[in-house]
């Protein structure tokens, strides 16, 4: 594990949180090698207009609380914001519909907008029988409705994540089936190695990490970008 992963799985003990939030889970992807938004995280709309200076337009701005898991659920997230007028207008208009719940938000992530592409989702349990575990799958209906997913024991290996990937149902999407243009397979199956492979992100850190949902992961033809991720800590974590 990297200085920053030690890093940023101390600082959470320290605060004796359940889970990390999306800035914190987004930088321990960044330190074993997975690809994110660039991002800025602001107090407050005073921190707009240096924090857009550093990124590149269309950008998203999303609350950052521990009383808002689910961000859409409180229209705490916007996306394709062009300027930094846009980005100052939506989060006063996110601002206030919090506040109007009994919510007031410290902190605010703005990132640069990931390219269009296929959605994938990547997850990770330790489960009690078995340790941890891996799971992928197409993203939207497919995981929502269809359940079309596969499961490895950790830690895989090479040959496991290609397997993975060639038992979904809809795998031909992966090729351009109905008219999508191919994206790179090989790009998602880096990003499983690195959460589930022998020295993965789960794998080294299982006693510390309870779940891990990355949904979703944006796969283009060259590319693939961990675009929303929550980690759930492991109860004796919690205890620091």
């Amino acid at each position: 594990m990297s200085a920053d992963a030690k890093e940023i799985l101390k600082a959470a003990r320290g605060q004796g949180t359940s889970s990390l939030d999306e800035p914190a889970g987004k930088e321990l992807l960044a330190s074993f090698g997975i690809r994110v938004p660039a991002s800025r995280v602001v107090q407050g709309a005073a921190g707009l207009p240096e924090a857009i200076a550093t990124l590149r337009p269309p950008y998203v701005l999303k609350v950052v609380s521990a009383e808002v898991i689910h961000k859409s659920d409180f229209g705490a997230v916007r996306v394709g914001l062009k300027n930094l007028a846009a980005v100052e207008q939506a989060l006063a208009e996110i601002d206030t519909a919090l506040n109007a719940k009994g919510i007031v938000a410290q902190r605010w992530l703005i990132e640069e907008m990931a390219a269009s592409g296929l959605e994938v989702v990547i997850g990770g349990v330790v489960d009690p029988e078995f340790g941890p575990m891996i799971m992928t799958g197409l993203g939207g209906v497919f995981v929502e409705v269809m359940k079309d997913v596969s499961f490895r024991i950790c830690p895989i290996t090479r040959l496991d994540a290609v397997e993975m990937l060639a038992e979904l149902r809809g795998a031909a999407l992966f090729h351009g089936a109905r008219g999508r243009t191919p994206v790179s397979t090989d790009t998602i199956i880096e990003v499983l190695l690195k959460i589930g492979g022998e020295n993965g992100l789960l794998t080294r850190n299982a006693d510390e990490i309870a779940e891990i949902d990355i949904n979703p992961l944006i796969v283009t033809p060259d590319s693939a970008t961990a675009v929303d991720a929550r980690f759930i800590l492991q109860r004796n974590m919690e205890r620091g």
